[in-house]
C-alpha cells in the first residue's frame, strides 16, 4: 500500500528502497527513508498503546451498566454522542488502513450503543 514518496531534492523515488548507499541512494535520501520507517513503527506502538487504553479506560462503565441495567447517572446525549464519533473513527480507521484506530473504535462503539440502548429502554420503554 505504500506509494511513490517525492525525495528532498523533489525527485521521486520508491516507497521503500534498500537501505544501502550501494543501491544508488545517497546517505541522505536513505537516511530520510530510515526516519520514515522509524516514524511509522512509532506511530504504530502510540496507535495501539492508545487502542488498549482507550478500551481498558472504557469497558468497565460499558459491563458494570450491561450487569447492573443501572443508568441513572448516564447522560443520554453523551453515549449517543461517543457512540456516533467512535462509529466514525471506526469508518477514517477502514479507509485509511489503521488497525489499532479501526479495532479500537469498533469496540468502543459496539459498546456505547450497548449502553445507549440499555439508557434508552430504562428511561423510556420501561416507565
Amino acid at each position: 500500500r505504500h506509494t511513490r514518496r517525492p525525495l528532498h531534492d523533489g525527485a521521486e523515488g520508491p516507497a521503500m528502497p534498500f537501505m544501502s548507499v550501494s543501491s544508488g541512494l545517497s546517505q541522505a535520501t536513505t537516511h530520510y527513508y530510515i526516519c520514515i520507517m522509524f516514524e511509522f513503527t512509532l506511530c504504530n506502538v502510540i496507535g495501539y498503546a492508545a487502542a488498549v487504553c482507550m478500551v481498558m479506560g472504557y469497558m468497565p462503565q460499558a459491563i458494570y451498566t450491561i450487569r447492573t441495567r443501572d443508568t441513572d447517572g448516564i447522560a443520554l446525549p453523551t453515549f449517543l454522542l461517543m457512540g456516533l464519533g467512535g462509529f466514525f473513527f471506526f469508518l477514517q480507521g477502514i479507509l485509511t488502513d489503521n488497525l489499532p484506530l479501526t479495532i479500537t473504535n469498533l469496540i468502543t462503539t459496539a459498546s456505547s450503543m450497548i449502553v445507549f440502548g440499555i439508557k434508552v429502554y430504562n428511561d423510556f420503554i420501561k416507565k
